[in-house]
């Protein structure tokens, strides 16, 4: 049985995640979650529909309304859960490659849900698939399905313009990359309508071609179409649409960090950054510590994982944080993150000042050269990081304060993540290749 990541259940469709897992989530969902309705969207994967049936099925068996949204972004979904006090579900895998597919659940009101909720649900699900799960209701007490009208998108889009101030972005030019993923129809028209001039990339979903050599994970196609378009700016998102990357007039990527930086500096400048504060995990850059240090702007540090970002800024008051890898959190504007949210607040910053991206991005902070080495094992082993110690404690001598050491596991995938910061590319690949052997040879991968 799949477990909860960082980011829900996730894995191969119809292999990992199937239809009757997907059924059986449901009924635990609505056994642990409660309420009497419940709201479902999908990303463009072939095996949505699959999943969406079978997922609304579960919660139908247990007497729930179900809501399908259809194809929409995370956002909306966590919209529409908020703005009717229902929980939600998303069926998608975000970036991963098209054969995944996986589900999110929110609570009521649009939130992730808490480590203790997902261990309630993990003991319910183990319990239905054990079991049945007993007695059902039956006639008038079954739930419904039915399709919304268009109407949850709608409402989520009028809100992103309102988060700006309903200010035109006339005047400004975009080149936008919708991942061939559930924002290809929703995420042009609300760039359109707050004036944004926008040529529109990777918008032609098919079921399988979703994040192909496309969106934030493959920006480099849009790399070249913003200098070929002479565009003030690209921006990137993911397959559900809850990340953002940009890339500058002269084709250069601006990554989560320097968005987040961009955005922290403009809302300080404004009086809108709470305790002149941010929240980012720990594979956020060191130079990005570093420029917000220098603006006066602490950073409270999380484990990697949007909802990790979200509980800090609730724990802590702040308003904004988020990902090197393109997830931003604005907790005062959305409950989630969102990357149409974060296009137009960044679009917004740009056209106010009258700077190009590249400028902002280049004086809140300088990355260290950063890189980054997956090595995927045939199975996890909870106990590789501790037989690791003495590696990383021996690479972390040898760069000193002068750079930053980070392994760890995914929380999606059977991956351990070799992160090193250095002074030098060279020196920082050097670190990274002598861990990750040193990976490879503990876990036999």
């Amino acid at each position: 049985m799949l477990s909860f990541g960082t980011d829900g259940v996730r894995g191969v469709a119809n292999q990992d995640l199937t239809p009757e897992l997907a059924l059986a989530l449901g009924r635990a969902s609505a056994r642990v979650l409660g309420g009497d309705a419940v709201v479902i969207g999908r990303d463009t994967r072939r095996s949505g529909p699959m999943l969406e049936a079978a997922l609304a099925a579960g919660y139908a068996s247990e007497g729930v309304a179900v809501t399908l949204l259809g194809v929409v972004p995370t956002p909306t979904v966590a919209h529409a859960a908020a703005a009717r006090g229902v929980p939600g579900a998303m069926i998608s895998a975000s970036h991963n490659p098209f054969p995944d597919n996986g589900i999110k659940l929110f609570a009521p009101g649009g939130r992730k849900l808490a480590d203790e909720a997902e261990a309630h649900l993990e003991a319910e699900l183990a319990h239905l698939l054990g079991s049945g799960g007993g007695d059902r209701p039956t006639g008038a007490a079954v739930g419904s399905v039915e399709h919304d009208d268009g109407s949850a998108a709608a409402a989520y889009a009028a809100t992103l313009h309102q988060a700006i101030g309903g200010r035109s972005l006339a005047g400004l030019s975009a080149v936008l990359d919708c991942a061939h993923g559930a924002a290809s129809a929703l995420a042009p028209e609300v760039l359109r309508s707050a004036g944004v001039e926008v040529t529109v990339v990777h918008a032609e979903p098919d079921g399988v071609n979703i994040n192909t050599d496309a969106g934030s994970t493959s920006p480099e196609a849009l790399q070249r179409a913003v200098v070929d378009h002479a565009a003030d700016l690209g921006l990137a998102l993911d397959g559900d649409a809850d990340r953002l990357l940009a890339i500058d007039a002269t084709g250069a990527l601006v990554d989560g960090d320097h968005v987040i930086a961009i955005l922290a500096i403009d809302r300080q400048a404004q009086g809108r950054l709470p305790l002149d504060t941010v929240v980012a995990t720990v594979m956020s850059n060191l130079g990005f510590r570093q420029g917000m240090a220098r603006r006066g702007i602490s950073v409270v540090d999380t484990k990697v994982g949007d909802r990790y970002v979200l509980e800090a800024l609730a724990r802590t008051g702040a308003a904004l944080g988020g990902e090197q890898s393109g997830h931003v959190i604005q907790a005062d504007l959305a409950t989630t993150g969102d990357g149409l949210l974060t296009a137009l607040s960044l679009l917004d910053v740009v056209h106010r000042t009258g700077r190009p991206l590249g400028d902002l991005a280049a004086d809140a902070m300088t990355s260290l050269p950063q890189v980054l080495v997956n090595v995927r094992l045939a199975e996890r082993d909870p106990d590789l990081l501790d037989h690791l110690a003495d590696d990383i404690a021996a690479a972390e001598a040898r760069l000193g304060d002068q750079g930053r050491v980070l392994v760890r596991p995914s929380g999606t995938e059977p991956l351990i993540r070799v992160m090193i910061e250095a002074p030098t590319a060279e020196r920082a690949e050097q670190e990274a290749e002598t861990l990750a052997a040193a990976v490879r040879r503990l876990a036999g991968a």
